[in-house]
């Protein structure tokens, strides 16, 4: 079966362009061209991928993120931004709110298309192979089910979030650095950009640790990376 993308995008050349080109490159295509078109076709055909552009009629591109990380049924799908905003701040806003990437215009086909493949290669690592659970102190990662707890108090991590923890508590002990985590998580050359790491990992802190918690699970080597004991 093709791996299903939605495309939602108001520009219309730069629509079917991507279309063509992913098309061409084997993959089932759907198009919006405004956000609430967009979000109605997520909900009636859960994409295995969404492409979604940041200034969007209707409901902004942000917006709709926000919509699909809270809503449960929706939440693990993968999205690409693709937008013109190039500042730092815009990049990490969208990183923040569970993009799994980030793709400023213009940019290259071959960009887009390596980025599409490897956002979807992570998403269908095969987890079969894997403990079922995970757990350090109170914390108890359940693999299979893609659910975390603390004692009996459920979090709610973004995907990019559990991928951390869960690569973290596979190699508890060892110290991982920041661009292997890069290398690991987000599958991509990010030309050294290892703050989108730390602006994660601070997400990460402060759902599983909370502002005053006695557990202390990410330990932070400077100059370095980050470990979980």
């Amino acid at each position: 079966m093709k791996p299903k993308i939605l495309i939602i995008d108001d520009e219309i050349h730069i629509v079917e362009l991507i279309r063509f080109n992913l098309e061409t490159s084997g993959y089932e295509v759907d198009i919006a061209y405004d956000g609430l078109d967009g979000y109605l076709k997520i909900k009636e055909n859960a994409p295995q991928l969404v492409l979604l552009d940041w200034m969007l009629p209707n409901i902004s591109g942000i917006d709709m993120l926000k919509k699909i990380r809270n809503d449960k049924s929706l939440s693990d799908i993968p999205v690409i931004m693709l937008t013109a905003k190039n500042m730092e701040s815009d990049k990490i806003e969208g990183l923040e709110l569970g993009a799994d990437d980030y793709i400023t215009k213009p940019f290259s086909i071959k960009e887009l298309l390596a980025r599409v493949s490897s956002v979807l290669r992570r998403y269908n690592i095969n987890k079969e192979n894997v403990e079922n659970v995970l757990t350090v102190g109170s914390l108890n990662v359940n693999l299979l089910k893609h659910e975390v707890f603390k004692g009996n108090e459920k979090i709610d991590l973004t995907l990019k979030e559990f991928e951390l923890l869960k690569l973290l508590l596979e190699n508890k002990g060892k110290v991982l650095s920041r661009n292997y985590l890069l290398d690991k998580i987000w599958g991509y050359d990010y030309y050294g950009e290892t703050r989108t790491v730390d602006v994660h990992i601070r997400y990460l802190r402060k759902k599983i640790e909370g502002d005053n918690s006695s557990e202390k699970y990410i330990q932070t080597i400077r100059g370095v990376g980050y470990k979980i004991d």
